[in-house]
């Protein structure tokens, strides 16, 4: 038995070894390494762009037509509250009217040169203000204007009434607000990073079914072990990718140039990280496990390709699932999440964020790992019986050459 079993791990290390040099030194693990930085260089030009085009563009300002003595006050009493409130309009001085003097503000505004910031025009007293211009706009300055012109009227009577601030530690509510966007995050990149990957499975094995290659490796290794290993090996190829990924990356997340930064999670970021990594795996092994059956049961590449909308779907469906779960914590539809075997990853590497303790996580572990291995004993076995037929079907005898043959002597 011990022989046995012994000889099934050896089967597998050897299928596992082959296919992953076979995949490491090869031309396409090159482009399989460069593949994402294509979406990242379309992201980094799409926001150099959308920055520069921003940059030319000048701030909205409010134009003020207003009495000379008005225009004084209103503007002073901007300046008293613009360090201290935030999001006050910037103002421009258009017209110092006379007194008794009145202006068409739709018409002035109308005057404006194009690509003038000027965007409304304040007109009338300070104690009913009119202001001119675009509707949303105007709407968002409607209280700030409001608040401009009550301080105005109130004259420099002494400054503004100084707030001390005495800040505290954060509180619970919100570090488990900030830690629940960690585990959001978490999820999201796990999500993407499995739906980038697991896909290669299903057109590795179709290549070998094309190329003959798996009979031999049926005959000569049972098929459980030609399945756990050509797993290990695509997890393996995996893990290099996002070694390399995240040594080219590590540069850009110590500076943090326009990175988000995230609450520590429950558990701490080596742990987190390291059922990061783990979660990663099984999620992987899980969904890799159920396309590497449909691909062996798929005939040629272009059913792989058929069939690679379905499993989108199907790991879009499972994300959003694990998100939904995620704002339901405690309740019966979290549990569902973490018995089903494919969310469950997901939700688990989120509860590490929010929540610290271990050992449902070790009971978590152990759950996905039967689940893999089930998996793979029933894709490897309707392989087996579905695929794995050597020779031409038998041919059945005509009734003509039935009757010729009970005629023969015996």
């Amino acid at each position: 038995m011990t022989s046995r079993a012994s000889r099934f791990w050896r089967s597998i290390f050897v299928i596992a070894r082959r296919d992953y040099s076979a995949i490491l030194f090869s031309r396409s693990f090159i482009f399989f390494l460069l593949g994402p930085l294509f979406p990242i260089v379309v992201v980094a030009m799409a926001g150099g762009i959308g920055a520069s085009v921003s940059g030319q563009l000048q701030n909205p300002k409010l134009g003020i037509a207003m009495q000379a003595e008005d225009v004084d006050a209103f503007v002073a009493a901007r300046d008293r509250l613009a360090k201290t409130v935030p999001h006050t309009p910037e103002v421009v001085v258009v017209l110092r009217l006379k007194p008794g003097e009145n202006v068409m503000t739709r018409s002035l505004l109308q005057r404006v040169k194009d690509g003038s910031p000027i965007v409304a025009i304040l007109s009338g007293p300070l104690a009913n203000p009119k202001l001119t211009g675009a509707g949303g706009q105007i709407d968002r300055w409607e209280g700030p204007v409001a608040l401009i012109a009550a301080e105005a009227m109130r004259g420099d009577t002494g400054a503004l009434p100084s707030v001390n601030m005495e800040r505290t530690i954060t509180a619970k509510a919100d570090t488990a607000r900030k830690r629940i966007r960690t585990a959001q995050a978490s999820q999201t990149l796990l999500f993407l990073l499995t739906m980038l990957l697991a896909g290669m499975v299903m057109s590795n094995m179709v290549e070998e079914k094309a190329n003959k290659i798996i009979e031999v490796l049926a005959a000569a290794v049972p098929m459980d072990a030609v399945f756990y290993g050509k797993l290990i090996a695509m997890l393996g190829v995996s893990l290099t990718g996002l070694a390399v990924w995240g040594l080219f990356l590590s540069p850009i997340a110590i500076v943090g140039a326009g990175l988000p930064t995230f609450a520590a999670p429950a558990v701490g970021w080596p742990l987190f990280i390291f059922f990061g990594l783990i979660y990663f795996s099984f999620a992987y092994l899980l969904l890799g496990s159920l396309f590497l059956t449909i691909g062996g049961l798929a005939a040629t590449v272009r059913e792989v390709q058929t069939l690679s909308m379905p499993a989108t779907m199907l790991q879009l469906i499972v994300f959003f699932f694990a998100s939904y779960a995620l704002g339901a914590q405690g309740e019966p539809i979290e549990w569902v999440a973490i018995i089903f075997p494919l969310s469950s990853p997901y939700i688990m590497l989120a509860r590490s964020a929010v929540d610290g303790a271990l050992w449902p996580h070790f009971l978590a572990i152990l759950w996905q790992a039967f689940c893999v291995a089930l998996i793979i004993k029933g894709g490897s076995t309707l392989f087996r019986k579905t695929v794995m037929k050597s020779g031409p079907a038998p041919a059945k005898k005509s009734l003509l050459d039935r009757i010729r043959g009970k005629r023969e002597p015996a």
